[in-house]
């Protein structure tokens, strides 16, 4: 399978994704519009990944490639491949969808519970996981359901944590892809973001009581999504 993954800022990792990826044999054809590098002209991979970034949604102005990206992900919809869109990724397909980007309106940082609906719980990404996990975190904004889609998941910071539209094409604005592995990378890169978004935060202490659980959610989820390529 051909899997089109697009990276929206420097420091991206994939992750969990990422592992449930090679599991499958997948190949990855990378693209990192933010350097300038144009992203596909038409629906070619079997599926889509749009990764998190540090811009919002809308900052068109800063990034120019957004509403282009946007619509790449509606195209694969329509198409009937797999999208995938992660934090900043969930909050353009919310974007593509005609759904509103509301930008500072939910910060949550660190290992969080997020619980799923109804819906969620019955939906085939989240079979194997319990009605509410624990799973990482890193966002200001969120965005309102679009029309049509299926909300599955949601938190008490943001009601928005996660929806469908169509067979197979899922927004996830928690980083389930982010295992241990991963934030402690991003502690060590971004230092005073995190301090900034969280004070004292005790990555340690949240790591051994959440986060190993977190990245078997996370894998599980990953693995499901590939599962449906």
């Amino acid at each position: 399978m051909r899997v089109a993954i697009v990276e929206n800022t420097a420091a991206t990792s994939h992750g969990q994704v990422g592992v449930a990826l090679h599991e499958a044999g997948a190949r990855v054809e990378l693209y990192k519009p933010w350097t300038g590098q144009p992203l596909p002209e038409k629906v070619e991979a079997d599926a889509l990944v749009v990764f998190g970034g540090e811009q919002s949604a809308l900052d068109d102005h800063t990034h120019p490639y957004l509403p282009r990206l946007a619509q790449l992900m509606a195209d694969y919809t329509a198409a009937d491949r797999a999208v995938l869109g992660i934090c900043l990724g969930a909050q353009l397909m919310a974007r593509a969808f005609g759904a509103k980007n509301i930008l500072g309106a939910a910060p949550e940082f660190g290992w969080c519970e997020v619980t799923l609906t109804a819906e969620g719980a019955a939906d085939p990404l989240f079979a194997a996981l319990p009605g509410s996990f624990p799973i990482y975190q890193w966002h200001s904004d969120t965005f309102t359901l679009p029309e049509g889609a299926v909300q599955l998941a949601t938190s008490p910071a943001a009601a928005q944590q996660g929806f469908r539209i169509g067979r197979a094409t899922y927004a996830t604005q928690f980083h389930f892809e982010a295992n241990r592995a991963v934030v402690r990378d991003w502690r060590s890169a971004f230092g005073p973001l995190i301090e900034a978004a969280k004070p004292g935060w005790r990555f340690e202490e949240e790591a051994a009581s959440l986060g190993l659980a977190a990245d078997a959610h996370g894998l599980a989820i990953a693995r499901a999504w590939v599962g449906m390529i």
